[in-house]
């Protein structure tokens, strides 16, 4: 059953109230008894975070599931090396020398 937030336009008294949908809502407040009781407006309670099937299924052709770019850094299979095949060693940090701007279990490393 979900909860809905009401508040009373004339005293200004709030509750959270669990019903069904299918109950008719309130519109007495029990604070002051004036008909003005009315439900709010509220954000919802959860948020869908991850890669799961709503993220999968939903958003639109292949195009939305391939991962976005991130700005100046390399494409998937990219080479930091130079044009004559050597490497520059300040495009290519060391495995074990984590960012500072990210931990070192994200994705990147």
């Amino acid at each position: 059953m979900p909860i809905y937030a009401y508040k009373c336009d004339s005293c200004g008294h709030a509750k959270d109230v669990l019903q069904k949908m299918s109950d008719d809502p309130l519109t007495q407040c029990p604070s002051c008894g004036a008909p003005t009781f009315s439900k709010q407006l509220t954000a919802a309670g959860f948020q869908l975070k991850g890669s799961g099937w709503y993220a999968t299924d939903f958003k639109g052709g292949a195009a939305a599931t391939a991962a976005p770019a991130v700005a100046g850094a390399p494409a998937a299979g990219a080479s930091t090396a130079t044009d004559a095949g050597g490497a520059s060693p300040a495009a290519e940090p060391s495995a074990s020398a984590a960012p500072s701007a990210c931990a070192a279990s994200c994705a990147c490393h």
